[in-house]
């Protein structure tokens, strides 16, 4: 889910780095003291944490949990519960504050999209729940897909013994299924497809097929968590630990009751479940739960106004040195926030982007910069370049954006020696 997505940022490795939206007030990181009788693992163990100018990737960490969120979270930690009755009252509450029939909190968007097809392929045959994906003999299997919604999250729907149906035109689309179809794949942030949500939806439900969209990073807005299940998909997925701010290995899938309901027999903690393994403890449910309500209460238009005044002050401390010009970015779909792009003359400035980037990485304190700086892996927009570095504003804490301005000009000034 990412306008630089986060399948993508994924090929990058350790080459990028990431963390969380801070609107509040959050427990102290980056170098500062933790808490009262808490140890510095982090640093026992020798890892540097850093100014996260990137975004809410999961090999980089995702987001940052806000205080009342870890607060829940450590409270959730000190009581046993039964596993099932949490899943059920969660899921309940969960749907009631998000608009949707049935909701499961999940390990992560990726475990979402493996338990949305195992609940289409399955629907509570517990025979077919114990033998996915080695015997397939007699269940529906077949997933129809854009050729454009390809992703590097393929895996999480064949790991169920699903085979991929591709098709470009509407019309191919109409032609496609067959007594052996058992759901329609869309990615909500991909950059191509003649097929749109309401015509996919439409035909999907003609023929009696339900329909799942990944739409794991695409929020904000905050009404994208109602919109698409009131558009008519069956089955929505979104990451529990980007723009929420939940626990990082949290997921929602979202939709229709029955659905959720065989999501739910095919996951943990039923044994010989192909979800055995996506395990979601106490902790991490009531975290997302805390994350969902924390969300709800925040505004979109003052997200926004907050994020853009972060890159203004960036862009006010770099847009004095020669040939340097910035510009604010929200991408359309995922990571849907503003971003700082940055531009200059690289006959005036010698440092390609990327060295910007392994500079500011190297510095202290460290500073991640958007993955799509230097013509990295972006998507859904996200301009890149040789002499282009993204800024993303919505992780940094308070304070840190005059950090990142103040580095950024250091760096440039380098360049122009």
């Amino acid at each position: 889910m990412e306008s630089i997505s986060r399948r993508q940022l994924f090929r990058e490795g350790s080459q990028a780095l990431a963390g969380g939206v801070c609107i509040g007030r959050l427990f102290p990181v980056n170098g500062s003291t933790p808490p009262t009788g808490a140890v510095d693992y982090y640093q026992k163990l020798g890892v540097t944490p850093f100014i996260n100018a990137a975004g809410t990737y999961t090999i980089l960490s995702a987001s940052i949990m806000p205080e009342e969120v870890q607060a829940a979270v450590a409270w959730a930690a000190q009581k046993p519960v039964h596993l099932m009755e949490l899943q059920k009252a969660a899921g309940e509450y969960l749907a009631r504050r998000l608009r949707c029939e049935g909701a499961l909190v999940t390990s992560g968007a990726a475990a979402a999209i493996t338990l949305a097809t195992a609940a289409c392929i399955t629907r509570g045959n517990k025979s077919a729940i114990a033998n996915i994906p080695a015997e397939m003999q007699g269940l529906r299997n077949e997933v129809i897909v854009q050729k454009t919604h390809h992703y590097d999250y393929d895996h999480a729907i064949r790991d169920c013994g699903a085979r991929f149906i591709d098709v470009e035109t509407l019309d191919e689309y109409e032609r496609a299924f067959t007594e052996r179809t058992v759901m329609t794949q869309f990615f909500n942030a991909a950059e191509g497809g003649r097929i749109g949500r309401e015509d996919w939806v439409r035909v999907a439900h003609k023929h009696g097929v339900p329909c799942f969209n990944d739409a794991a990073a695409d929020v904000p807005p905050i009404s994208n968590l109602w919109n698409y299940t009131e558009m008519g998909f069956d089955l929505v997925a979104f990451s529990g630990g980007k723009g929420i701010r939940g626990p990082q290995c949290t997921g929602l899938l979202l939709g229709k009751k029955d659905l959720i309901d065989a999501a739910q027999l095919n996951n943990s903690p039923y044994s010989n479940t192909i979800g055995r393994g996506m395990k979601v403890g106490k902790e991490e449910i009531i975290g997302l739960v805390a994350a969902v309500d924390w969300f709800l209460k925040q505004d979109d238009a003052a997200m926004e106004a907050e994020y853009r005044a972060r890159a203004q002050r960036i862009a006010e401390l770099v847009q004095g040195i020669p040939s340097v010009e910035a510009r604010i970015f929200i991408p359309p779909v995922a990571n849907h926030v503003p971003h700082l792009v940055i531009t200059y003359d690289l006959n005036r400035i010698k440092l390609s982007a990327r060295e910007v980037m392994q500079k500011m990485r190297e510095g202290v304190p460290r500073i991640e910069l958007n993955p799509s700086t230097g013509g990295g892996p972006a998507s859904a927009g996200l301009p890149g370049g040789n002499n282009a570095i993204v800024v993303g504003v919505w992780m940094l804490q308070p304070g840190e954006d005059q950090i990142v301005g103040r580095r950024l000009q250091e760096v440039f000034g380098e360049g122009a020696k």
